[in-house]
């Protein structure tokens, strides 16, 4: 596939090309050249919802980095990322609910086997060709291949002006996720709790019968 001379992505994503890797020690690499790039999220490193020691006020984003890559080094489960001809080409959060600090004030902590998906990333020049959706696809698979019961996220509608990066309801509800409350005034929490191994098996099974 065609790059610029500066290495940035493709214009446009092939999305038959794409594959789909997790973030672990051997592919941390990859997960810093994507978070480096030029207009890549450095400034946060995904750690909005990651517990911080000490004060999460102007923590700066070398602090950020390291707070990430501890988590990745310790071998907790951060996230997947998605390639095309070997360029990282966007990112999803997803990992065990208990690996975030609180997602909501209703949440109940007792609760075990949910994973939580809570960020996706795709270069402005990839926005719109479906790769946010595909790795919507790669990211519950992957957490029902790690063991997740149930799988959780908090979309918001498009129109919405803020928690964009965490996905639009409209994408979760196409694959079988349901509703069930509100986190705030924007977030949906809409995915959680809904989509169980059964869900996705019946959901697959349409998908296959071309319905």
């Amino acid at each position: 596939m065609p790059r610029s001379s500066s290495g940035s992505p493709p214009e446009k994503a092939d999305l038959a090309n794409v594959r789909f890797t997790e973030v672990t020690r051997q592919t941390r690499a990859d997960f810093e050249g994507l978070f480096e790039a030029q207009c890549g999220p450095k400034y946060c490193w995904c750690m909005a919802w990651r517990p911080l020691l000490g004060r999460r006020e102007h923590v700066q984003h070398a602090e950020l980095k390291r707070a990430m890559m501890a988590l990745v080094e310790a071998g907790t489960p951060v996230g997947i990322l998605a390639q095309i001809d070997g360029k990282t080409v966007g990112w999803c959060s997803v990992a065990p609910r208990q690996t975030y600090r609180k997602l909501t004030s209703q949440q109940d902590d007792d609760e075990t086997g949910i994973w939580s998906i809570v960020c996706f990333y795709v270069p402005r020049a990839l926005r719109g060709g479906g790769l946010a959706a595909a790795l919507l696809d790669a990211a519950i698979d992957h957490a029902f291949a790690k063991g997740a019961g149930v799988i959780e996220a908090y979309p918001v509608d498009e129109a919405s002006p803020s928690y964009r990066f965490m996905g639009f309801r409209d994408m979760f509800i196409a694959r079988g996720f349901h509703e069930v409350g509100m986190a705030g005034s924007r977030r949906h929490v809409n995915a959680a709790r809904a989509l169980t191994r059964s869900a996705a098996a019946s959901l697959l099974l349409h998908k296959g019968s071309g319905r």
